[in-house]
C-alpha cells in the first residue's frame, strides 16, 4: 500500500467574477454562480477511478492512501456525521431536521472518495416532485401540505457507499428435483374421484460455479431512522465520476460510520446469496436442494462512492417522517402521516349519507 497523505480538498470555490460561491449545477459538470451567472468546468479527471484492492487495507485499516480532514457536524438526535460548507443556508441535519450546534465541529480525517455519481435534478426539480406527491396523497394533514411548499425542507446529500468486486468459486453437492405425476382414486360411493397427484424424483448432484461480482453496493453509514428505503436505492452505476470536490459545492456531504471490515462482510454475505442462486440454476429440474456449498471469494477489490439523495423530513404529532427523491432518476419513497380528523370527519359524511338513504327508503 502507499504510504498515508494528507490531501487538501477545496470544498468552497468562488467566482472570479463577483466572489460569490460557485455551487455545481446537476446534470452537468460545471460550476454556477447563482448570482452573475458565471460558469467554470470541472476539469476533467487525468485518470478514471480505480478499483482499490482489498487485502491490505483490511490487514492495515486506518493506513489509507487519500486522506484529508474536513469539518463535520455530528447530529445527537439520529447519529449522522455529515459536512455543510460555511455558507450553508440551513443547519440543520438533512435526516431529521434538528439543529446542528456548531459548537459541537470537530475535524475528522475522510478517505477521499474514488468515485462520485453527480447529481442530475436539482433541487427544484426535487421539490416538485416531492410536492406533487404529497398533494397526491389521501387523508394527508394540511401542514403537511404546506411544509411541503417549503423547498428549504428539501436537501441534497451525498450518501456514502462501499462497492465490492470479486471473482467467485463455490463447490457444491445437492439435489435435483423433477416433478411426475401420478392419477389416484380418492373416496368412495358419490364422492369417488380422481385426482392427479405431483410428487418429486430427487437426483443426487454436484458441480462448480464461479463467475465474477460486479459493484455489490453497500450503505457505508448509519442512523437510529431515517434510513434510505429500497425504493429509490436504484443508481445508475455506470455513469459514476472520477471523485473531484466540484460536484460536492453545494451540497451536503455524509461521512462514513460502516467499517470498511463491516461492509465487507454484508457484501460477502450477499455474495453467499449470489453463490446460491447460481446453484439452483447450475442444479436445474424443477426444484433444488443444496447440502453443503463451498464459496470462496478471490481477486477482491473495492471503492468508497457517494451517491445523490434528495431528503425532506417532517415532524407531525412528536414523531419524525422521511421522504426521499432519488437525485438520479427522481423516484421518490417516503413514511407518511395521516389526519385523524379527515378520516373521522370523512366516516362522518359516510354515516350521514347512510342515514339519509335509509330514511328515504322507509318514507
Amino acid at each position: 500500500m502507499q504510504p498515508t497523505q494528507e490531501q487538501t480538498s477545496e470544498l468552497k470555490k468562488s467566482c472570479v467574477n463577483c466572489g460569490a460561491e460557485l455551487l455545481y449545477a446537476p446534470g452537468t459538470k460545471e460550476l454556477k454562480c447563482e448570482y452573475c451567472s458565471y460558469t467554470q468546468d470541472i476539469p476533467p479527471s487525468i485518470k478514471s477511478f480505480e478499483e482499490l484492492e482489498l487485502k491490505p487495507y483490511l490487514e492495515q485499516l486506518g493506513s489509507q492512501s487519500h486522506s484529508e480532514k474536513i469539518t463535520m457536524l455530528h447530529c445527537k438526535n439520529c447519529g449522522a456525521n455529515q459536512h455543510v460548507e460555511e455558507n450553508y443556508k440551513s443547519l440543520h441535519c438533512v435526516y431529521c431536521s434538528m439543529p446542528l450546534i456548531i459548537e459541537d465541529a470537530y475535524k475528522d480525517d475522510w478517505i477521499l472518495p474514488g468515485a462520485v455519481l453527480p447529481f442530475q435534478i436539482d433541487q427544484k426539480k426535487a421539490h416538485l416532485i416531492f410536492k406533487k406527491w404529497v398533494n397526491g396523497l389521501w387523508w394527508a394533514p394540511n401542514k403537511l401540505q404546506k411544509a411541503s411548499l417549503d423547498p428549504q425542507h428539501t436537501k441534497g446529500l451525498y450518501a456514502p457507499f462501499w462497492t465490492f468486486d470479486a471473482q467467485l468459486k463455490s463447490n457444491y453437492t445437492g439435489q435435483r428435483g423433477e416433478y411426475y405425476y401420478v392419477t389416484k382414486t380418492v373416496g368412495s360411493g358419490k364422492n369417488r374421484r380422481t385426482v392427479r397427484e405431483r410428487r418429486t424424483r430427487w437426483y443426487n448432484t454436484s458441480g462448480t460455479v464461479n463467475g465474477f461480482v460486479d459493484d455489490t453496493l453497500i450503505k457505508a453509514s448509519q442512523q437510529k431512522k431515517g434510513v434510505i428505503p429500497t425504493e429509490v436505492a436504484n443508481w445508475d452505476l455506470k455513469q459514476l465520476e472520477t471523485f473531484h470536490t466540484g460536484f460536492l459545492s453545494g451540497f451536503v456531504t455524509e461521512k462514513y460510520t460502516v467499517p470498511l471490515i463491516d461492509g465487507h462482510l454484508s457484501a460477502k454475505n450477499e455474495a453467499k446469496d449470489i453463490a446460491r442462486r447460481w446453484i439452483h440454476s447450475d442444479i436445474g429440474g424443477d426444484t433444488q436442494r443444496i447440502d453443503k456449498m463451498d464459496m470462496a471469494l478471490s481477486n477482491e477489490t473495492f471503492k468508497h462512492i457517494l451517491l445523490p439523495i434528495y431528503i425532506s423530513a417532517y415532524m407531525y404529532n412528536g414523531k419524525r417522517y422521511n421522504f426521499f427523491v432519488n437525485g438520479q432518476t427522481g423516484a421518490i419513497s417516503g413514511e407518511r402521516p395521516y389526519s385523524f380528523w379527515k378520516i373521522f370527519l370523512f366516516v362522518l359524511m359516510c354515516l350521514a349519507i347512510l342515514g339519509v338513504i335509509i330514511f328515504v327508503a322507509n318514507l
